[in-house]
């Protein structure tokens, strides 16, 4: 009895917040489970981490081989979000492992993944499984004779400064990026083929990855702009994970530098790893670039009511609110891409939708001389944002023998050949008879 009344306390404490969990109301993220390998990480990465809590995240920091962590409760997920900075983990503790994380991911939740060059092979393959390989000499890092970061030590040339960043407001925001980010560690390469893995910060055409302690005795395997730094993968369910070589360029120090870059004479106060996080972060954990659709209405024209059936040749108009999560409220989504399609094994009518710029799309089309089992279909798909997929089904049925017109009036030439049959008998007939 007494362990039923603890259970059923510690379920009506913990309702309230699996209430407040990732909704499709509320799409972003609030409860982070943070695993580190060390808990000096904590301060000495405190200004990212500070950046997340000040936009109401709240952070759960655990060592990541403590026996104790877990990602759900009751079958329920405890988090909505998680991030390993934890490169050196050979295994997890508690419930949490290499199954666990990838089952996290397919549910929906969000994942940021921080490597070292010493990444365990834990780290190396969760990393594979979204869709990045890492450069399997563990010893190497990303070397850029061209394109490093102007320091009192020459060094080496493994802290690059890189300002070859993606193409999208959405996913880094609409503030230009002035200065480049700072980076040392690993780089990888994602597969081309692979449309869900983008590469957000790209090296150099100079760069390779090597032993930065050894002289190269054949080419590198990574070489040049095809090595990514850090990348992100938006999976078909909308989930999002962040992928980064280094996880260096998330300290303070590193936030906090100067930086110039080789061969450039601009010198900058502040590296841009924390606007460049911030923001890239911010698309993470669902706060841009999230859609959802709502009120999608289809009738015949000149009606309100959704019919049960509509028939071939029928007049229809079709309709869906589309918006975009800002943060803390939905504002209407504007773009002139959004397309619909009448469906049955293939789209029998494609159109673009018109919008009135405050949410919603329509158009009108008239449904095809083909009867069956169609579906309206929209399958919106763009860089950064998370997908749109609608279907309704309908079916569509013939006209029925007393809806036909009365006389065709393709059928005249026809008509009129009868009767001008019956018309030249009738006449032949009387001459036959009455002619002598």
């Amino acid at each position: 009895m007494l362990k039923l009344l603890l259970a059923f306390l510690t379920l009506t404490l913990t309702l309230p917040f699996l209430a407040h969990s990732f909704s499709p109301d509320h799409p972003t993220d609030r409860r982070v489970l943070v695993l580190l390998d060390d808990l000096a990480i904590k301060s000495s990465h405190s200004l990212f981490f500070k950046t997340l809590q000040s936009r109401g995240f709240d952070l759960d920091f655990k060592l990541a081989d403590d026996p104790k962590i877990g990602l759900q409760r009751y079958g329920q997920y405890t988090y909505d979000a998680l991030i390993l900075f934890s490169p050196t983990v050979d295994r997890f503790g508690g419930s949490i492992d290499l199954a666990a994380i990838l089952d996290f991911v397919d549910t929906g939740h969000d994942l940021i993944i921080a490597a070292d060059t010493n990444a365990s092979d834990l780290i190396r393959q969760i990393s594979v499984e979204c869709g990045v390989d890492f450069d399997e000499d563990p010893s190497a890092m990303v070397i850029d004779h061209t394109s490093y970061a102007v320091s009192d030590s020459e060094g080496d040339h493994t802290l690059i400064a890189s300002d070859d960043f993606i193409s999208s407001d959405v996913i880094l925001g609409s503030k230009k990026i002035e200065a480049p980010v700072l980076f040392k560690g690993i780089g990888h390469t994602i597969n081309s083929e692979n449309s869900l893995v983008l590469k957000v910060l790209s090296a150099s055409p100079s760069a390779y990855s090597a032993n930065p302690k050894s002289k190269l005795s054949s080419p590198p395997s990574l070489t040049g702009s095809s090595i990514s730094l850090v990348s992100v993968v938006q999976a078909r369910n909308n989930a999002r994970v962040l992928i980064s070589g280094s996880l260096s360029m998330f300290s303070d120090r590193f936030f906090r530098s100067k930086v110039q870059k080789a061969g450039s004479p601009d010198k900058h106060e502040k590296s841009a790893n924390e606007q460049f996080l911030t923001e890239l972060s911010k698309w993470v954990f669902h706060e841009r670039g999230h859609l959802k659709a709502v009120n999608v209405r289809h009738h015949k024209v000149g009606e309100a009511d959704e019919p049960a059936i509509y028939r071939i040749n029928d007049d229809v108009e079709y309709s869906v609110e589309i918006y975009e999560w800002h943060g803390k409220s939905w504002e209407p989504y504007v773009a002139d891409d959004v397309q619909v399609q009448f469906y049955m094994m293939s789209p029998y009518v494609l159109k673009t939708l018109s919008t009135d710029k405050k949410g919603n799309y329509f158009t009108a089309f008239k449904v095809p001389d083909v009867y069956g089992v169609f579906q309206f279909k929209v399958e919106y798909h763009r860089l950064g944002y998370t997908s749109v997929a609608l279907s309704k089904q309908i079916p569509v049925r013939p006209f029925r023998h007393n809806e036909y017109e009365r006389f065709i009036p393709a059928a005249y030439p026809y008509y009129g050949a009868a009767f001008t049959m019956m018309t030249g008998f009738f006449v032949f007939t009387v001459v036959h008879l009455y002619n002598k």
